[in-house]
């Protein structure tokens, strides 16, 4: 008679974070002492970094009784946030509601309706702004149907950041890690991760980097001095912060794929054009540097945007 049987494999929640540190090796080889190198977050189960903030929030309202029996979540989102919400809903059972807005790639709109998530469409010429808008309105008048998870304050987004993302560079790094890039979305990822390397060793110089004018394509960023700031960032951390072109962006996208062998989305690759800038400035003082950033996802979700094909 079997009494017990074994428990193999992982669950959705187990895979999250953890991601290979990358060497960015031919696009610094002609930095001598130089080393960039890149978390790549799409070996996430659902293909970026917002597994990590999504499944803590996640956690951390089912152990405060929410998303329990039938309740749903409700966030805004410009798409990988999303992404990941539904995903856990579809694995835990829960249902989930997104505000996002209408001209998303239509990659992740496919994602998204393969997972069985509700979408409210918003005004693309409100961006992230106006979904956000859409579901503080939708929570307010609906406030038992919804726990509203809302990313752009959850504390639960960047301490999720400060336990793992951090604590995974400086490992995989030795603590050798000198430098850190990360754009600026929610913000989470950049004030979660910083907070912990700076109290690992305070002499690591923490670089944020945001779209340089409101109007851009470096989507899932925030233009911060038109946008809604979201109440977990944290300006005073940044020993910098760097504006970043969206066509720079672009041509490092596409150089990273034909020259690096690696394909990533535009954001991603905005991080590795400001760690370039930061290598270069580091190279012609003469300092060597170990410099780390985020690469968020693959490419796999913007393949349908022009630029990669012109030019």
């Amino acid at each position: 008679m079997i009494t017990a049987v074994n428990t193999f494999g992982t669950t959705i929640l187990e895979r999250v974070g953890n991601t290979p540190l990358i060497r960015l090796e031919r696009i610094a080889a002609h930095l001598e002492g130089i080393q960039i190198l890149g978390k790549a977050e799409w070996a996430n189960p659902g293909g970026s970094v917002k597994d990590r903030a999504a499944s803590a929030i996640v956690k951390d309202a089912q152990s405060r009784g929410f998303l329990l029996n039938g309740g749903g979540l409700l966030d805004a989102t410009s798409g990988n946030t999303g992404i990941a919400y539904a995903m856990l809903g579809a694995a835990l059972g829960f249902p989930v509601t997104l505000c996002m807005p209408s001209n998303v790639s239509p990659e992740r709109k496919r994602i998204l309706s393969a997972y069985g998530a509700e979408i409210v469409w918003t005004n693309p010429a409100d961006g992230s702004d106006g979904a956000i808008r859409m579901a503080r309105k939708m929570s307010a008048e609906a406030p038992d149907r919804y726990f509203y998870a809302d990313q752009y304050s959850n504390p639960a987004n960047w301490q999720a950041h400060y336990r793992t993302t951090a604590n995974e560079i400086w490992e995989q790094t030795d603590g050798q890690v000198t430098h850190f890039v990360a754009g600026l979305g929610t913000s989470g990822t950049f004030v979660g991760t910083t907070r912990r390397l700076k109290e690992l060793n305070p002499k690591i110089q923490c670089i944020s980097m945001q779209p340089d004018s409101p109007f851009n394509g470096l989507e899932g960023l925030k233009h911060m001095a038109t946008a809604i700031v979201p109440k977990i960032y944290d300006p005073t951390l940044a020993d910098e912060n760097i504006d970043m072109d969206t066509e720079v962006a672009y041509k490092v996208a596409k150089d990273l794929g034909r020259h690096q062998g690696l394909l990533v989305g535009v954001s991603a690759a905005a991080a590795v054009a400001t760690c370039l800038r930061i290598a270069e400035r580091e190279h012609k003082a003469g300092r060597e540097a170990v410099i780390v950033t985020i690469l968020c996802d693959s490419a796999d979700k913007y393949l349908s945007e022009r630029f990669w094909t012109e030019g």
